[in-house]
């Protein structure tokens, strides 16, 4: 297995990767359903929260997840190849070693693009993903760069909506 890279290990950006800002908001311009591959029902998971983001904010929020039946209120899929409509992007919240496979049905389902979040770097699945015509956007947050390109970005660099320092009172744990 190849060693991960994190991005700024690397000498210079690969070809294969779109990680400027004009083509980060390209992407989030152009794509308007999004699966997400590792979608959890748990609402202190990245996943959710970064979903539940993107959903209020107008796209449509497909669940990727065998171990549920509906998350975020929307039915929730096994596999990307069970989704009947079209996806625009596909949102990785899964290990990095896990992502070949998900970038070859990315590719199987004519998705336009194949995101990793943050942490999820597999140059493999990236320059597999581009040949096949897909933009690829490795180790960002969709969240996190949706609102710093869009405006949701607080004075403190987060959206207090989304993410807070303060716990809720009616936690139920």
């Amino acid at each position: 297995m190849t060693p991960i890279q994190r991005r700024d290990a690397l000498s210079e950006q690969p070809s294969y990767l779109t990680d400027d800002i004009p083509g980060i908001r390209k992407v989030l311009s152009q794509s308007k359903t999004i699966a997400v591959v590792g979608l959890s029902a748990s609402w202190h998971r990245p996943s959710y929260f970064a979903a539940k983001y993107m959903k209020d904010h107008g796209y449509r929020v497909i669940p990727v997840n065998p171990r549920y039946q509906e998350v975020l209120g929307e039915k929730c899929y096994a596999d990307l190849r069970e989704i009947p409509e079209p996806v625009d992007m596909v949102d990785c919240f899964r290990r990095s070693e896990d992502i070949p496979p998900l970038a070859r049905q990315a590719i199987d389902i004519g998705a336009k693009v194949l995101w990793m979040q943050l942490g999820v770097i597999n140059h493999e699945a990236a320059r597999l993903a581009h040949d096949a015509g897909l933009t690829v956007v490795m180790d960002r947050c969709v969240k996190i760069e949706y609102a710093r390109l869009f405006g949701g970005l607080g004075f403190v660099g987060v959206n207090t909506r989304v993410i807070s320092a303060k716990r809720p009172l009616n936690v139920p744990y």
